[in-house]
């Protein structure tokens, strides 16, 4: 009995995706839950199940093209056997030697047949590109890997993040043999390549909303520099004892989220948001952390941050980390946000000026420390110094507001027991 495969509710507001991947080809077998199709979506990457055991009948509907929530996507054949799809393969390959009306035409596409599936063999034995998850296929588009070239290390052979990546490290670090076996078969020439990509869906997301943001809000931002040697003396001194007692370690972002929750407190206008012609102001902190993923910058919220422990915003902020790299973030992760903080400083930033996430009105940016020299008591003397900035949208927050804000902060880092006496 043939079971429909539709596609399922994507979250709050979301109505439509795109078909990113085919997990399982027709004919083959597939297990209860198990994903058989990937969807992007604006903002997470989803892959459907199988409703049933059985084997993947009809695919309806191609990779790249865009379905909505209960669009039919394919079938699956309830209750057929695993080996069922043994005989699937030869039935696809048979009609083609009956075109011929001799019997020796008939016998040479037989080994041509059997040749192809050894071709195909280590593909499907890997798995991995049978069946890459989202993350692993990311990585492959970005990098420009063949996935039936690499030797999946993952479970049951599949091919993992890292197996990509490795196998783009060894591509770059050897481009000329492979520029020099392509060119001649292809042009004397040296060759200008151009490649040409479909944005996915969350890319063309992003650039809509951060476009929308510049056109929309009254942009400005405000700089301030911190002294990060209270901060960096603390862990230091406790940051053994932290990860032993809370299973997790303890690092600036934490200090920084609690700071900015001081802040937010202080200055609610950093906190509100603009809804039509008023101006929602909120008594919680719900604090949006940037982090990168494969395919572009995602914001998973940290909720009630200012309730949070410093351990339980570690936790959340690395168990939002892990589920980036791994494609899982759901929509339930990244709804709402009442905050922004962006850590460019991990990829080396000296300053910047960040994008508020609309609709929130303020985004705070971290950037790299580096030792500077400044002026302490009358001295010159050297200190691990970071530059801060807060964009804000100029319609809601004042200036100073925005400034008092970030001064806050500053503060708050440079004498963290501020933030146990919250002042």
């Amino acid at each position: 009995m043939s079971i429909e495969v539709k596609v399922p509710t994507l979250g709050e507001s979301v109505s439509e995706a795109t078909v990113g991947q085919w997990l399982k080809k027709p004919g083959e077998a597939v297990a209860l839950d198990e994903p058989i199709v990937s969807l992007e979506t604006d903002k997470v990457a989803v892959e459907v199940p199988s409703p049933v055991a059985g084997v993947l009948g009809q695919i309806l509907v191609a990779e790249g093209e865009t379905v909505t929530v209960g669009a039919l996507l394919g079938t699956v054949e309830d209750g057929v056997a695993a080996a069922g799809n043994v005989p699937v393969a030869p039935r696809e390959e048979k009609p083609v030697p009956p075109a011929s009306d001799t019997v020796a035409p008939a016998a040479a596409p037989a080994p041509a047949a059997a040749a192809a599936v050894p071709a195909s063999a280590p593909a499907g034995d890997d798995a991995g590109a049978a069946a890459l998850s989202p993350a692993v296929r990311r990585a492959v588009l970005e990098h420009g890997i063949d996935p039936s070239t690499v030797k999946g290390t993952g479970k049951d052979g599949r091919l993992t993040k890292e197996d990509v990546l490795a196998a783009a490290q060894a591509k770059a670090a050897s481009p000329a043999p492979a520029a020099t076996a392509a060119v001649p078969a292809a042009v004397a020439a040296p060759g200008r390549n151009e490649e040409r990509v479909k944005m996915t869906r969350l890319r063309q997301t992003i650039a809509k909303r951060l476009k929308s943001a510049q056109e929309n809000a009254a942009l400005l931002t405000t700089f301030n520099d911190v002294d990060m040697s209270a901060v960096m003396a603390a862990r230091e001194k406790y940051k053994d004892v932290f990860e032993k007692k809370h299973g997790v370690k303890l690092g600036f972002m934490s200090f920084f989220a609690k700071a900015s929750c001081l802040a937010l407190k202080d200055i609610p206008a950093v906190n509100a948001q603009i809804q039509g012609d008023e101006i929602v102001y909120h008594d919680y902190v719900d604090i949006s952390v940037a982090v990168s993923a494969p395919n572009g910058l995602v914001v998973p919220v940290v909720r009630d941050a200012d309730k949070l422990s410093f351990a339980g915003i570690e936790k959340a902020i690395g168990d939002f980390g892990k589920k980036a790299r791994e494609g899982a973030l759901t929509m339930e992760d990244m709804k709402g946000g009442t905050f922004t903080i962006s850590n460019g400083g991990v990829f080396g930033g000296l300053m910047s000026t960040p994008i508020i996430n609309p609709p929130q009105s303020a985004v705070l940016g971290l950037h790299r420390i580096e030792d500077r020299p400044v002026v302490r008591n009358g001295e010159i003397v050297i200190r691990p110094m970071m530059y801060i900035a807060l964009s804000y949208d100029h319609r809601i927050i004042d200036g100073r507001e925005a400034v008092t804000a970030l001064k806050t902060i500053k503060e708050a880092i440079e004498d963290p027991t501020r933030l146990l006496i919250d002042l």
